[in-house]
């Protein structure tokens, strides 16, 4: 995880703010570096000045960013991860430098575009290709990283917003934008063309093609089904990706966590954490990191309880704990620690400036209730319990990745409106709903996400939203992945949403597990509607 702040303006731009470098230092503690690039040979004479702040998560030394080739001049700015290039792996120590030759090879060759198309992963760049004068960025075709943009003056790129104002817009998850600065006669004329991952229009996201098949007849879901054996040979790899090789945080023990799960107890963070353990080395312990919020409205309705209590009381406490058990009761040789996060409204309050100004540009009280819930989670800092029954330590988590199941519920179908959409028009209407949620993940969710909890220095992965995943889901009939249509005997204790998930989880040995309902985070957690049962989600913040 890095903070990218790119500037380019006609004379030097004013140095960082205070906020804003302590914000993109948080992103990135393990270094700080800015390089300033002069162009005189074009109509406008500009000052390009690249930073970066950079979490050294991969390889035996820091990539020190930016990057800067000596030959060509040409700058890069890289947060995130490629996993593959081309479909291949990346075996390699440092993927930022692998990028960075890749593009510079792709440069010689004027294949900038197709370079960037090729691969697969988690990131936001910015790359300056000097020899052509062009400005490249963009956020993968998923939306997994934050970058915002800012014109007028200067053109601006960061990962997180100077100030709260109506200038910054995110980046669209929807393509490569490029800005050719060596043609232009003035900064205003620097405008961004986009250029789509895919030239299909009719692949989600640029990774699958929808399947939107009718069925002729239609057989139950079952733990033999292939869909249920594939999507376990899909997390697999895709987890395998994903948490082998984290190197130990500094100063850390062998016996302190190098990763973390965001843990409600849910059907698909619980799933996460089974199959982890099954990868990881069995002395790497897992931490199971559980918020809940002190909600002066729901406290107001248990006047008896102690603040401890309601925590207690809090749904995905109660989720949590009882998912906690069945993990040591299937996965008995592997250190757990369920970390419970207790955050007093006072807390909440104090943080409430901070929060506003991560998750802008989004706006809104339900943007606000989520990010709530991450950026608490993230930070980690609570009480750690090692076993059932044992008691409670103040801990607070070593990880530097933390394991999301987002992405889940678009996939398989675990919203209540896809239960409606079917009511209402049968499998078309599902896949029309499933298409929908799928193709605006980057929109709705992951940028806001990845601001609050990079926030605390920490990665967070999506192993539901690896690009080979996703194909295969995108491109699975629908009735394969949630079989609304099916609703006869045997396992009926399953719902249908998400049911292709729900009997993993049954042939994982975790039956509690499987039967979990879907719950919203902000509810699970009681971070909505804190003052007032009346406010809308879709309310704007009042500052």
């Amino acid at each position: 995880m890095c903070g990218i702040h790119v500037t380019i303006s006609p004379s030097n731009p004013p140095p960082l703010g205070q906020d804003l470098e302590r914000r993109l230092r948080n992103r990135g503690p393990d270094h700080l570096g800015t390089v300033h690039a002069r162009l005189y040979d074009a109509p406008c004479p500009l000052t390009l000045t690249f930073t970066s702040t950079v979490l050294s998560l991969r390889g035996d030394h820091i990539a020190k960013q930016p990057l800067v080739d000596d030959e060509t001049g040409s700058l890069l700015c890289w947060n995130g991860e490629a996993w593959r290039i081309r479909g291949e792996a990346l075996e390699t120590s440092s993927d930022t430098e692998a990028v960075f030759e890749w593009l510079l090879d792709a440069s010689r060759r004027g294949l900038v575009l197709e370079a960037l198309r090729a691969i697969e992963g988690p990131f936001a760049f910015a790359y300056f290709d000097k020899p052509s004068k062009c400005l490249y960025y963009a956020r993968d075709r998923l939306g997994r990283r934050s970058l915002l943009v800012k014109t007028g003056d200067h053109l601006t790129l960061s990962s997180v917003a100077e100030s709260p104002s109506d200038d910054w817009i995110e980046v669209e998850a929807d393509g490569c934008y490029k800005v050719d600065i060596g043609h232009a006669q003035s900064l205003h004329q620097m405008t961004p063309s986009r250029h789509a991952w895919v030239e299909d229009d009719s692949l989600v996201l640029g990774i699958g093609l929808f399947n939107t098949s009718l069925p002729t007849e239609l057989s139950r879901l079952c733990q033999d089904s292939l869909s249920v054996r594939q999507l376990h040979q899909h997390l697999v790899k895709s987890l395998e990706t994903r948490v082998l090789g984290i190197p130990l945080p500094p100063g850390a023990s062998n016996s302190d966590a190098r990763l973390a799960v965001l843990f409600s107890g849910g059907l698909d963070c619980t799933v996460l954490a089974r199959i982890t353990s099954e990868i990881l080395p069995p002395g790497q312990s897992i931490d199971l990191i559980n918020v809940a919020f002190e909600n002066p409205r729901i406290a107001s309705q248990h006047r008896g309880h102690s603040q401890e209590e309601l925590y207690e009381l809090c749904p995905d406490r109660v989720t949590g704990r009882k998912s906690f058990a069945e993990l040591l009761k299937t996965c008995p040789g592997r250190l757990w620690r369920f970390v419970t996060v207790n955050v007093p409204y006072t807390e909440t309050r104090a943080h409430r400036g901070e929060i506003i100004h991560l998750i802008h540009p989004h706006n809104t009280e339900m943007d606000l209730s989520i990010a709530n819930a991450l950026y608490f989670a993230a930070r980690g800092d609570g009480s750690a319990l090692v076993a059932a029954g044992s008691g409670p330590q103040p801990y607070q988590t070593t990880a530097r990745v933390l394991l999301s199941g987002l992405g889940a519920d678009e996939l398989f179908g675990g919203y209540g409106r896809h239960g409606v959409a079917f009511s209402r028009n049968g499998y078309a209407g599902l896949m029309d709903e499933l298409k929908l949620d799928v193709s605006r993940l980057g929109k709705r969710n992951l940028g806001r996400d990845d601001r609050v909890m990079a926030h605390w220095g920490r990665e967070v992965r999506f192993p539901f939203l690896d690009e080979t995943l996703v194909k295969w889901a995108v491109e699975l009939p629908a009735w394969e992945k949630c079989d609304f249509g099916s609703r006869a005997t045997g396992d009926s204790n399953l719902d249908p949403e998400k049911r292709v998930l729900r009997l993993l989880a049954q042939s994982l040995g975790m039956p509690s597990v499987a039967e979990e309902k879907k719950r919203a985070i902000q509810f699970g957690a009681r971070t909505a509607k804190m003052e007032s049962g009346k406010v809308k989600g879709t309310t704007s913040i009042s500052h």
